[in-house]
């Protein structure tokens, strides 16, 4: 291949593939746009100083001389650490696709994230949660439905307050949920979050008194407020003596983060999140490897044994 002389050429004819690799994954138009753009501020850097022009020829050491040559221009981190999701993710096409004989960008870490790490619950303070939740009337059954339906989703709790009628897909096991900008995303529930919607689809019309399409209402009837369901999220963790700091996003956090560590791929969880940008999603990353950290330090007598001669 011919060295480049414009900086949106394509030398790379790789990246074109993985573009439309992308999109047979039905990833958002601006995810592959952020993705291929960030591509070819890469490719352009190997080009011009490494005098690179075939993907064979990329070594993990030219691809830290890249990411020293965006911190000497002061980019924030989440950017760097998004220009690296891309980079990562294209090795690792390249080498499923063939196309070389190994993944240099591998071991490649992303940088540390400058903002604090989000409070998440384990799995076993989540289920305590909602197993906890009495049905014993139909606000009961209500409740039940959301936090199942909340967890199940990964949606926000204003997304989950706006729900209507019609964004329910019970037989196919999914939602359409409508997220910021009214931009519309299909996010999959499990079995659970589908019967307990199912039971509380039933007990609704006993709440219901008006016409309305809202899913979740009050008692009253009407669509419940955003700080009144945060109160009870609250409540529900101080019952179960969870100390944990309780935020709206908290189950949101935890959704991602559990996902993370089953080892589900961090663009679907962004695309369940309705993330525009990929290194919002990257945060996640980072409290699985703090709590794997953790949960080391607290198990493994080696460990163990270090903090008691401190």
């Amino acid at each position: 291949m011919k060295k480049n002389k414009k900086n949106d050429e394509i030398v790379f004819f790789e990246i074109s593939q993985y573009r439309y690799h992308l999109e047979g994954l039905r990833v958002s138009k601006n995810t592959i746009s952020s993705y291929v753009s960030d591509l070819m501020q890469y490719q352009n850097f190997l080009v011009e100083y490494e005098k690179i022009d075939d993907v064979t020829y990329i070594t993990k050491e030219d691809i830290l001389k890249y990411i020293q040559s965006l911190k000497r221009k002061k980019l924030k981190t989440t950017s760097i650490a998004r220009k690296i999701i891309a980079i990562k993710d294209f090795h690792e096409y390249l080498l499923k696709n063939d196309d070389v004989k190994e993944n240099v960008a591998a071991t490649i870490e992303s940088p540390k994230m400058e903002s604090h790490l989000p409070q998440v619950l384990t799995v076993d303070e989540i289920t305590k949660m909602i197993d906890s939740i009495k049905e014993d009337d139909s606000l009961g059954i209500r409740n039940k439905a959301m936090m199942e339906t909340l967890y199940a989703s990964g949606m926000r709790i204003s997304e989950l307050l706006d729900l209507t009628l019609g964004q329910l897909h019970l037989k196919d096991g999914y939602i359409n949920v409508i997220g910021k900008g009214d931009k519309e995303r299909q996010v999959p529930i499990g079995e659970m979050a589908v019967q307990s919607l199912r039971k509380y689809l039933l007990e609704r019309e006993k709440i219901k008194n008006k016409q309305t399409n809202i899913l979740f209402l009050n008692y009253k009837g009407d669509k419940m407020s955003r700080q009144g369901f945060f109160k009870y999220i609250k409540n529900l963790a101080k019952e179960n003596d969870i100390k944990k700091e309780i935020s709206p996003h908290t189950i949101r956090h935890s959704f991602a983060t559990h996902l993370l560590q089953n080892g589900t791929d961090l663009r679907a969880v962004q695309q369940m999140l309705g993330h525009e940008d990929i290194s919002t999603t990257q945060i996640y990353t980072h409290i699985d490897k703090e709590r794997l950290k953790e949960e080391y330090d607290n198990t493994f007598p080696l460990s163990m044994l270090e903090k008691d001669e401190k």
